[in-house]
């Protein structure tokens, strides 16, 4: 065997331990059960290449508590209200996820009108498949429910496995914490607790959550008492520093490009607003511009 052929070993040895990882990588499904979970959009879940529709079937079934007398299958849809092909119990639902466009991998919106996604459906005694309505108007239905919920017109539903505080995960290990921040993050909730310690996931977008209705509703309140946010920690800082007459310290710690900089700017936000409470004042963009510099 010459040198040549000993580094194309090495080269095949170094494809064959990429091709294993990637079969060993864990990706998200996110499984849209319609009417026979209400109140729920969609349930993620994680899945490797190999996962067979029958464990993901399986999955959904133990998260949102359905209904195992009943028989379920996978449905796969490429087209907005198209035709449905469903899965195989041993069809492969990423690999068959990895053919779609990337903009759809992403959970974006596609022109056209159309759309990609697997749906959880009912399958009858004769083995006909129960619709229960079309996949349009069941979108509009539950597209309109989330808003309402969002306005607060609707209680928010109980989320399985969707937990504000990791510490309150039934069995933690590294898998149940990454699969709960990312069910989450895929609600842009990018805030999780640990305790009194905030996880904030930089969503590399603008979210409608640091206007002044949030500072006011994150004003004197317990930790743990709203919805995670880093507003919620400043407002501790800050009421604790009234209360006992002490200095407070919050560090931010975080690799480069996850967002340090910009949470900085909103806990300044924040503590100037509670401070300032509704006068105009300077000393917001005075810090702010100082920011640089400290840097």
């Amino acid at each position: 065997m010459t040198s040549r052929d000993g580094l194309g070993g090495l080269g095949g040895m170094g494809t064959l331990g990429r091709r294993q990882r990637f079969e060993n990588s864990e990706f998200t499904l996110r499984i849209y059960p319609g009417d026979l979970a209400e109140g729920t959009i969609y349930c993620p879940i994680s899945a490797r290449k190999t996962t067979t529709a029958a464990e993901a079937i399986e999955r959904v079934i133990e998260r949102l508590q359905l209904d195992r007398t009943r028989c379920y299958v996978l449905a796969e849809v490429k087209e907005f209200g198209g035709e449905e092909w469903i899965l195989n119990p041993t069809d492969c639902p990423v690999q068959r996820m990895m053919l779609w466009p990337r903009v759809a991998l992403e959970h974006r919106p596609l022109y056209g009108g159309e759309d990609y996604r697997f749906l959880l459906r009912q399958k009858n005694l004769d083995g006909s498949i129960h619709y229960g309505g079309s996949l349009q108007m069941w979108l509009q239905v539950t597209e309109e429910r989330r808003r309402l919920m969002e306005r607060g017109l609707l209680p928010q539903p109980d989320s399985q496995g969707d937990h504000a505080d990791l510490c309150c995960l039934p069995e933690l290990n590294e898998r149940s914490l990454l699969d709960n921040l990312r069910s989450r993050f895929y609600q842009e909730k990018i805030y999780t607790y640990v305790g009194t310690i905030l996880i904030g996931i930089n969503p590399f977008k603008f979210l409608p959550i640091y206007n002044p209705k949030y500072v006011k509703m994150y004003d004197n309140h317990t930790l743990g008492d709203l919805e995670p946010h880093i507003y919620a920690v400043a407002d501790v800082a800050y009421h604790a520093m009234l209360q006992k007459q002490r200095n407070q310290c919050i560090v931010i710690s975080g690799e480069s490009g996850s967002g340090k900089t910009q949470s900085t700017n909103f806990l300044i936000h924040h503590l100037t607003a509670l401070s300032q409470k509704g006068f105009a004042s300077g000393v917001e963009q005075i810090i702010l511009g100082a920011g640089p510099v400290l840097e």
